[in-house]
């Protein structure tokens, strides 16, 4: 008996990560219908429309034309289908089970694409994360559309066939036509204004501690007048990162590409983002109906940047405290729970009171004690416990402001920053942990890997006076050996962890 089915694959994405998804089509005796199961959602369900017209103008017989019951389904069927990608699939399925198609071996080949109505395939998103699967799963090919061939090809060992028409795939597969596998290139973006720290008048003691922070991946908080430079400080501390190396770069763009941002190629800038505090929880931390990354997933590896910290609504900043723990957030829904990566470093800015001028010596503050106290409680404790280096912006006199000649420092810095990185990730390395900066150690690395001086330990016993808690008794050794390692010293000295410390000081805030 002559059988009418036939079996291609596809992917879902979940997470950041993608699912192999069976593309299964059987063709019965009945009256015509086109149906699509296995939890398919309406931009699915619309593919028939898409895969009809697709297939009308390839100058085949399209399911339209079947006097046959036609039903195509998704496996596993418990795992929600979302999306327009499927498209490419279901229509070569259809081909195979009519047998328009010479038959080919589908059993190692993965596709992707969404038709338009021409047979012209565009792009989709999640590119990378697709192909990482299907090299995981021991698949050899992956058909896709052709803007998304050289995000794709970075993953290795798997041959990325970029397609343009869905009349080139049917050409490619009957043997009738050859087409060159992509081989992954790195394409030159268009440079962004990034401020040379040299550039930026005064402010000696931020650009001190900003520097710290890019060296151990440590939060920051910027408290001062309006106008004074924060947001410029914020924008400059991306000149002095260390560039990304090829796993972090694939990382990245894994998240971007999940979120649904088409990509030429590989992330290969930190990220720095700054969302406007009007933005909605699910934009910052993710989630939504078919759960995506939020700009704390997009910050990974980077700079989250949030300019006005308490005009920032209060279950926002709350939400932030568990992500800047564990550079992971957890999205919890009712049959599934996703896992994005959010390792990110907090940059925050902040005025010292509603009208901005409080302590300011040039300008008298109008607002209440009870309103700056107001203001600065929309910071809870927890939150600010967290910011490892605080420090408080003034305004810079007119006459330096003037002098308009600058020495660029950026690079020099940047070399000093990734020194100190190495040294750190020698350590870390050595200890076979996998982590990179200070900033990710927990408390029984720290203790492990912190050698502490004898000056140090009498510089601790000082501490007791000051109530700290735990966590920021924690924060300021790793602030401490940061700043040891850009000094390239074995071991912490007092000096080191008094100079941690002035960054903590609460009249600093």
């Amino acid at each position: 008996m002559q059988k009418n089915t036939s079996r291609v694959y596809s992917a879902e994405l979940e997470g950041i990560n993608a699912k192999i998804i069976e593309v299964e089509t059987d063709l019965n005796v009945g009256l015509h219908s086109f149906n699509i199961v296995g939890l398919a959602d309406k931009a699915l369900n619309e593919a028939k429309e898409r895969v009809n017209s697709a297939l009308k103008n390839l100058g085949v017989k399209p399911p339209n034309r079947e006097n046959r019951k036609i039903t195509i389904n998704l496996a596993p069927a418990d795992i929600k289908k979302t999306g327009s990608h499927y498209d490419l699939a279901i229509a070569l399925g259809y081909l195979l089970a009519t047998k328009q198609i010479n038959h080919f071996d589908p059993s190692d080949k993965i596709f992707i694409g969404e038709l338009s109505l021409d047979g012209r395939l565009r792009p989709v998103f999640g590119a990378l994360n697709i192909a990482e699967s299907a090299k995981k799963f021991g698949f050899k090919y992956l058909f896709l559309p052709y803007e998304n061939a050289n995000e794709a090809s970075a993953i290795k060992d798997l041959k990325i066939i970029p397609i343009k028409n869905l009349e080139e795939v049917v050409l490619f597969l009957e043997n009738r036509k050859t087409i060159e596998s992509a081989q992954f290139q790195k394409i030159k973006l268009e440079e962004e204004y990034v401020p040379d720290f040299g550039e930026i008048k005064g402010q000696e003691r931020a650009k001190r501690a900003l520097m710290i922070a890019a060296a151990g991946g440590h939060n920051f908080l910027m408290v001062g007048p309006p106008g004074v430079g924060k947001s410029l400080l914020a924008q400059a501390l991306i000149g002095i990162l260390p560039d990304l190396d090829f796993e972090e770069s694939i990382e990245i763009t894994k998240i971007w590409s999940a979120a649904g941002l088409h990509l030429k190629g590989l992330i290969q800038k930190r990220p720095f983002r700054s969302p406007h505090h009007t933005s909605s929880l699910v934009s910052i931390i993710g989630g939504g109906t078919n759960p995506k990354p939020g700009e704390i997933s997009l910050a990974h590896n980077g700079i989250l940047f949030l300019d006005e910290l308490p005009e920032f609504p209060r279950n926002i900043l709350e939400a932030l405290r568990q992500p800047m723990e564990s550079g992971v957030v957890h999205i919890a829904r009712s049959k599934n729970t996703l896992s994005f990566p959010a390792k990110f470093s907090l940059v925050a800015a902040m005025n010292p009171c509603p009208c901005g001028f409080f302590g300011d010596p040039e300008k008298e503050c109008k607002c209440s004690a009870y309103e700056v106290l107001r203001y600065e409680k929309k910071i809870s404790g927890p939150l600010m416990d967290r910011i490892d280096l605080q420090v408080k912006i003034t305004r810079v006199p007119i006459k330096e402001l003037n002098n308009n000649s600058y020495t660029p420092v950026s690079q020099k810095i940047k070399l000093q920053i990734e020194e100190a990185r190495e040294i750190q990730k020698n350590r870390f390395k050595n200890k076979n942990l996998k982590i990179l900066t200070n900033s990710q150690m927990n408390m029984r690395q720290i203790n492990e890997l912190l050698n502490l001086k004898e000056d140090a330990l009498k510089f601790i016993k000082t501490l007791e006076p000051q109530h700290l808690s735990p966590r920021s008794y924690y924060r300021l050794l790793k602030v401490g050996r940061t700043i040891a390692d850009l000094e390239k010293s074995e071991f912490v000295t007092g000096d080191h962890l008094a100079e941690a410390f002035s960054y903590r000081l609460k009249e600093e805030i």
